[in-house]
């Protein structure tokens, strides 16, 4: 028996979930009087709910991502400190009181609202996909346009395959030209399903929606909980069958290439190279302290030990369950790679093919959950900053009640929105993955405010208008006007590239001739196809007809456009240095634009700037006239913060470094390796 396609064990599994959940947010409301508790839950959650609070931070599964991350989590341990110490409820409000303007208090609320959209589009979308792979239609219900497609997909597929093993014949080389221009337009289908994605927006938006607003952060935080333990049980639910099916760590190396289990990837073979990596560390490095939800995760907390801890123990919980996906991701690629015309239907397609009845349920739960978990703590941090930053500046004094019921609507004006971004941009998916640089617009000015006297309100304000230009405006407006994506400058590829590389044989090598037997050493070409320069893909506008003209498809790539003012040509490039160049672009010129702007503009009143720095360098006290006291002795005597500074007199804010943050910097640097090294024995065990 089956509902919506499910069978009845998995529905009643999936809606057992969702009725715990909204329980749990009935419950937190009841703790929820002030805007102090729905937004920041009093300050008062401890260790174990930051845990579970951090754990529940939407991350990317992707391995080489895996790896620039985790260079990153060390940096939280200073950056929740002073989300905690500076005593604000949003970063909007950090910009309001360390540069005195309101202005980019709410043009930080503004960007953040819109990406929120962006983003929460993505997560429906992600767990639509699933929810297609979950829900195939069988063949004999296809229309005849369904069946062309993946009649399509098929042909294509059989193609690519013969043109690895044998030279093509002309009008094959041609059929494969036209069916790749298809595909990379989303022409061709893997399979049809039921599902209806806006059924799946919608009620997953309300499932969201309800619990957050009844208990707002509070609520976020406890259904964390038990959607962390979801989260985990998700995360290891394939491998061991898919192990099994594919012949153990022996039969996975026998049939994905060698290349993809390197840590750091390889400039021939993929689109990361070590340096690739790199730059993409330094990007996200940026971007990480402009994360709408860091400043309320750490503000809830009681202190800010506890932020950190919380913090650092939930991220590095993470880092350690996404090895399991990286693995998930190696064994999805041995058994169905070629299978699927998306790589976002694979956990559900692996969960179909693999799971039972119940466990299908299970997976269906844990892998919402983990969407749900974050998008419940971000709307509350975006319904903060549409109060604070936008609506509060321009109304007059209102109750705690109106403002919480203000927010509540907030809420689900953010959720919605998403709704609407993922109905109506369609290659959101495609766009997204290169919006982790986004908050790096603002990311620069949030570190030098915490770290730099000197950096300005006009340097500020300027540096954020001219990055918003090349890192949001440029690339969006040039995909949809058609003179940009036609313009023949735009279309610039790279050199197509075949390179010998020294691999091990897989078993479709040995049944082509090319070894003896699995595992042999062996030499072998890799060709690399033309990649789009400046557009992420350029393909021809009539995929039958080759002499159509092309066109551009996708971001526009605007920092790589501004390098080239200065007369680089990418030609010769390789897709992981063209990655690493735009990745190290939006890194490293915020900062250049700021320290250059802030020479030249009027810096910020010194009582003002002692004022903030107080709060900053003063730790979180027990109680609330104990804090009183201690912020009010550090500006009344400013210069005994001074001397704790490592330059004293000098405009840099970095304090003579305690044995705490010696042994807690020091000691997330040794997570760090330990997770890497766990992640090289993953992909190292045969």
């Amino acid at each position: 028996m089956t509902i919506f396609g499910l069978h009845v064990l998995d529905f009643a599994i999936v809606l057992v979930f969702i009725l715990i959940v909204l329980g749990l947010g009935w419950r937190a409301s009841r703790k929820t009087k002030t805007t102090e508790d729905f937004y920041i839950a009093g300050r008062r959650l401890g260790k174990f709910y930051q845990f579970f609070l951090n754990l529940g931070t939407s991350t990317n599964a992707d391995q080489a991502i895996i790896v620039s991350r985790d260079f990153l989590t060390p940096f939280y341990w200073f950056t929740t400190a002073f989300f905690r110490r500076v005593r604000l409820v949003t970063i909007g409000d950090f910009f309001t009181e360390r540069f005195k303007s309101r202005f980019l208090g709410g043009a930080f609320a503004v960007f953040t609202l819109f990406m929120a959209f962006l983003g929460n589009g993505v997560g429906y979308m992600v767990a639509a996909k699933t929810m297609m792979a979950l829900t195939p239609k069988p063949v004999e219900k296809y229309t005849v346009q369904e069946k062309q497609s993946v009649d399509l997909f098929h042909e294509y597929q059989a193609l690519r395959a013969k043109a690895d093993k044998t030279e093509l014949v002309p009008v094959e080389g041609a059929r494969l030209t036209e069916l790749g221009e298809r595909q990379k337009k989303g022409e061709l289908k893997a399979f049809i399903s039921y599902t209806d994605s806006v059924m799946i927006y919608l009620v997953y938006t309300v499932i969201v929606a309800v619990y957050t607003m009844m208990g707002g952060f509070l609520a976020a935080a406890i259904t964390d909980v038990i959607q962390g333990f979801l989260l985990t049980t998700f995360s290891l639910m394939l491998i061991p069958i898919a192990l099994a099916r594919v012949g153990g760590f022996a039969g996975l190396h026998a049939s994905v290439p060698d290349f993809m289990f390197r840590l750091f990837g390889s400039a021939a073979t993929s689109e990361y190279a070590w340096y690739t990596i790199l730059a993409m560390a330094l990007a996200n490095l940026v971007s990480i302290i402009a994360v709408a939800s860091g400043m309320q995760t750490a503000g809830s907390a009681k202190n800010e030990m506890t932020a950190r801890v919380g913090m650092i123990g939930g991220m590095f919980f993470k880092r350690f369950i996404m090895i399991f996906w990286a693995l998930t991701g190696l064994l999805a690629i041995a058994l169905y790679s070629g299978q699927l015309h998306d790589p976002d239907l694979i956990w559900g397609y692996m969960t179909m093919d693999l799971l039972f009845p119940g466990a299908i349920g299970l997976m269906m739960a844990g892998v919402l959950s983990a969407k749900m978990s974050s998008l419940a703590g971000s709307s509350v941090a975006y319904s903060a900053l549409f109060i604070r930053n936008l609506y509060q500046p321009f109304v007059k004094p209102k109750s705690d009640r109106h403002l919480i019921n203000v927010g509540r609507i907030a809420i689900g004006v953010t959720l919605l929105g998403g709704v609407g971004v993922a109905l109506f941009i369609g290659n959101l998916l495609d766009l997204f993955k290169y919006f982790i640089s986004l908050p790096a617009i603002f990311g620069a000015a949030i570190w030098l405010g915490f770290l730099w006297r000197r950096v300005t309100k006009a340097a500020v304000i300027a540096q954020v208008f001219v990055c918003f230009t090349i890192y949001a405006l440029v690339p969006n407006v040039f995909q949809s006007l058609e003179w940009a994506r036609t313009r023949e400058g735009f279309l610039r590829e790279t050199r197509p590239r075949v390179v010998m590389i020294t691999t091990q044989a897989l078993r479709d090598d040995v049944a082509a001739g090319r070894a003896a037997k699995v595992g042999q050493v062996i030499r072998k070409e890799h060709a690399s196809p033309p990649e789009g320069i400046f557009y992420e893909k350029v393909a021809r506008r009539d995929a039958t007809n080759p002499a159509s003209p092309r066109i551009g498809i996708g971001r526009f790539h605007a920092e790589l456009w501004v390098v080239s003012w200065f007369g680089v040509d990418f030609s010769s490039f390789s897709k992981a240095q063209l990655s690493a160049v735009r990745f190290g672009f939006d890194a490293l010129f915020p900062f250049l634009l700021l320290f250059l702007l802030s020479a030249v503009t009027r810096p910020i009143p010194k009582a003002d700037l002692n004022r903030f720095f107080a709060r900053v360098h003063t730790p979180v006290q027990p109680t609330p006239e104990e804090e009183e006291r201690a912020l009010r002795h550090a500006v009344e005597h400013y210069e005994e913060v001074e001397k704790r500074k490592l330059r004293p007199g000098s405009n840099w804010e970095i304090m003579k470094p305690k044995m705490i943050d010696v042994i807690g910097f020091g000691g997330c640097w040794l997570l760090v390796g330990v997770i890497i090294l766990l992640l090289w024995l993953m992909v190292n065990i045969r």
